[in-house]
């Protein structure tokens, strides 16, 4: 089962779903020993059903919203669920596969696009918080230059005042 050949079944309706997402956390518990509270729609393709079929199998959170910047509680028929926002543009597959660009490119934008909201924040303290979540895959920063690259990131954002670094299960656990 994976991402490419076992698509989220976003037509055959919400039971079709819960099924698949059931499945799909019954095999992460098996072969981790943890039942993931998260989730993240092959793809990133949910519809209007994936928010109430995920709820439905206990996940508290998603990576299926990449419109904005601020964390978001939806109301789903079977309970609340936080989006935690996932812009396609911090992502490393589309800039590797499509664009054509190299670790040392990310490494620029990710550096980037941490900075400008931490000064935005330095700037004015009342502003609202924002997430960026930075999407990784194996075969971009699991090579050599991938790795050296996404430690230079960490290195420039731990050196921000404003920023928390952390995952999301930590994050969903402070709110």
């Amino acid at each position: 089962m994976n991402n490419s050949t076992q698509l989220l079944p976003l037509t055959q309706g919400l039971a079709a779903q819960e099924a698949y997402i059931k499945r799909t956390l019954d095999m992460i518990e098996r072969d981790t020993g943890e039942r993931p509270i998260g989730w993240s729609s092959p793809s990133v393709y949910p519809n209007i059903d994936t928010f109430s079929a995920t709820t439905a199998e206990g996940i508290r959170y998603t990576l299926d919203g990449m419109d904005s910047d601020v964390l978001s509680l939806l109301h789903s028929p079977s309970g609340p669920l936080l989006q935690i926002p996932y812009p396609a543009v911090t992502v490393d597959m589309g800039h590797y596969l499509t664009r054509g660009l190299e670790p040392v490119d990310l490494e620029r934008l990710w550096i980037d696009y941490v900075t400008e909201p931490a000064h935005e924040v330095t700037a004015d303290p009342r502003r609202e918080a924002t997430v960026v979540a930075i999407g990784l895959h194996p075969f971009v920063v699991g090579t050599p230059s991938g790795a050296l690259a996404m430690r230079r990131v960490l290195q420039a954002i731990k050196k921000l005042d404003a920023v928390w670094l952390t995952d999301t299960r930590a994050l969903f656990d402070t709110l």
